[in-house]
C-alpha cells in the first residue's frame, strides 16, 4: 500500500506520456529534420504558413503532439476526429461550422489520426472543404499514404516523413521523465543509466513504448529503508519480456521486410537473409507465408541453375505445415541459406515476362495445325495434325518442327545464363539450337 501512495494523486492518473507532452517545438524531442532550426515545417510554422498536410511515420514519434503544437502556434481550434466514430454527417457538420468560423477569421485545424483507416467516402468529404481553406487538414498514418489515401485528397496535402527516435533522442526524453514534476521528478528513483539505454533500444525509436515501460519499472520498483524507490534489473527485464517491433502485416513494414529477405538472398548473404527471415518470424509474421515466398524465390532467382533449390523449398514449406512454430524456425533457415548460397539465375522469370508481354501485346495466334490434336477424321482431313513429327521415331529424338505460331517463329523467351548446373543446359540448348538452324530453323 505504501508503493501505490505514491501514485494516488488525481494529477497522476495519466500516463506518463500524456503528461509529458510537450507544448512547445523547444520542448518537441527529435524529427531535426523537419523542425530543427532554419528547416521547412519549422519555417512554415513560425511563418504562419501551415496548410494541410499529411504525418507518415511509425508509431510513437510525435505526430499528434506536432499536430497540437502548430494548432497551439497558429492560433486554430484543434479538433481530432476518428475513422471509428466519425460518419459522414459528423465530418459535414464539423466542415459547416469550420466554414463559417474561416468567415468570421477563425480557422480550424482538424487532425484525423490513422487517416488512412478512414474510407473512401470519409476522405472525399474532407476534400472540398480542403480546397476552399475551411480547415487546416492534418493526417497521421503509420501507414505509405501513397497506397492508403485518396489521390485528389493526397494532391492537396504536403507529406513530412517522421522517423522513428534515435536512442540518445530516448535517453533524453527518459531522463526528463526522471527529472520533470509532471513527470516522475517528485519522486526519488535510483535507476541506472545503463537500465535507460536498455528501455531506450528495447523501445525501438517509439517513445510513447519507452515511456510507458518506464512508468511500468518505476510502479514495480522496490523502496528501500531510506524511501528510494529502486529499480532492479529482473524487474525491468520483465517489464520488456517482448521486443515491441515496428511489423503490421498488411502494412508497408510487411513488405519492406520480405524484400529485404528476397534481395538479401538474390545478393547470396546468407547472414542479412537470416536477420530478415528472423525479424519477420519475431514480428509475428506466418511461417508459411515465408515458405511461399521461398518456393517462388527458387525459380525465381535460382531456377534451372540449381534445380534442387524448388525441392527444398517446398521441403521447407511442408516441414513448417507439419511443425509450425516455434520448431519449424530452422527448417526456415535451412532452406534461406541452401538459396543464398545457390548459383543464380532469373532465366525463367525473364522467360516469363517476355512471354506475358507478347500475349497481351500480340493477338491470340491459332495454334499451327500440325501441332493440333486430330481425334476425328473430320479433323484430319481439315490438315489437323498434317505434317507432325513424333521425336521419339528419330534418331536424335528431335524435330525439326517449329511450334510456335507463325508470327513468332524463331522468338527465343528461355535464354540460360551460365551459373551452376544451368551452363549445361545452356550447352544443350545451343547443340539444339544449332541442329535445327541446320535446315535453317534457328532462334532469333
Amino acid at each position: 500500500m505504501e508503493q501505490l501512495s505514491l501514485f494516488d494523486n488525481r494529477e497522476r492518473t495519466a500516463p506518463l506520456a500524456s503528461r509529458l507532452r510537450p507544448d512547445t517545438l523547444e520542448e518537441y524531442v527529435g524529427q531535426g529534420h523537419l523542425v530543427g532550426k532554419g528547416k521547412l515545417l519549422r519555417r512554415l510554422i513560425e511563418e504562419d504558413q501551415i496548410s494541410s498536410m499529411i504525418f507518415w511515420g511509425p508509431p510513437g514519434v510525435g505526430k499528434t503532439t506536432l499536430a497540437r503544437i502548430i494548432a497551439e502556434r497558429t492560433k486554430a481550434e484543434f479538433l481530432e476526429f476518428s475513422a471509428v466514430s466519425s460518419g459522414i454527417k459528423e465530418i459535414k457538420d464539423v466542415m459547416v461550422q469550420a466554414e463559417q468560423k474561416r468567415k468570421m477569421g477563425l480557422r480550424t485545424l482538424l487532425f484525423a489520426d490513422e487517416i488512412h483507416r478512414f474510407n473512401k467516402a470519409q476522405q472525399d468529404a474532407f476534400l472540398p472543404f480542403v480546397e476552399k481553406g475551411s480547415i487546416i487538414l492534418v493526417g497521421a498514418t503509420t501507414e505509405n499514404p501513397s497506397f492508403e489515401l485518396n489521390s485528389a485528397l493526397l494532391s492537396r496535402c504536403k507529406v513530412f516523413i517522421l522517423k522513428a527516435l534515435g536512442e540518445e533522442d530516448l535517453e533524453r526524453l527518459l531522463s526528463h521523465a526522471l527529472e520533470s514534476p509532471k513527470g516522475l521528478g517528485n519522486m526519488r528513483i535510483a535507476i541506472g543509466e545503463e537500465h535507460l539505454g536498455a528501455i531506450a533500444r528495447f523501445a525501438n525509436g517509439d517513445a510513447r513504448t519507452a515511456l510507458n515501460t518506464l512508468e511500468m519499472a518505476v510502479f514495480n520498483g522496490r523502496m528501500d529503508e531510506e524511501g528510494v524507490l529502486r529499480v532492479e534489473e529482473d524487474v525491468l527485464a520483465q517489464c520488456m519480456n517482448r521486443r515491441s517491433l515496428l511489423y503490421d502485416k498488411n502494412g508497408e513494414e510487411h513488405y519492406n521486410l520480405i524484400s529485404a529477405l528476397h534481395k538479401s538472398m538474390r545478393n547470396s548473404d546468407p547472414d542479412a537473409a537470416v536477420y530478415w527471415m528472423y525479424r519477420m518470424l519475431d514480428g509475428g509474421e506466418d511461417p508459411l507465408y515465408i515458405a511461399r515466398r521461398l518456393v517462388r524465390f527458387a525459380s525465381e532467382d535460382v531456377g534451372m541453375a540449381d534445380s534442387q533449390a524448388l525441392q527444398l523449398a517446398v521441403a521447407a514449406y511442408q516441414a513448417c505445415h507439419f511443425l509450425g512454430m516455434p520448431e519449424c524456425d530452422v527448417h526456415l533457415a535451412h532452406a534461406v541459406v541452401y538459396l543464398s548460397m545457390a548459383p543464380k539465375s532469373n532465366a525463367l522469370y525473364v522467360a516469363c515476362e517476355d512471354c506475358k508481354a507478347d500475349i497481351k501485346e500480340l493477338p491470340a495466334e491459332p495454334v499451327p495445325l500440325h501441332i493440333c490434336n486430330a481425334p476425328t477424321e473430320m479433323m484430319r482431313d481439315l490438315d489437323y495434325g498434317k505434317g507432325y513429327i513424333y521425336a521419339h521415331d528419330t534418331e536424335e529424338k528431335l524435330a525439326r518442327m517449329e511450334c510456335l505460331p507463325e508470327v513468332l517463329a524463331g522468338k527465343r523467351y528461355y535464354r540460360p545464363g551460365g551459373q551452376g548446373k544451368e551452363q549445361q543446359v545452356k550447352e544443350r540448348l545451343k547443340e539444339i539450337l544449332e541442329w535445327k538452324h541446320a535446315d535453317g530453323k534457328g532462334g532469333q
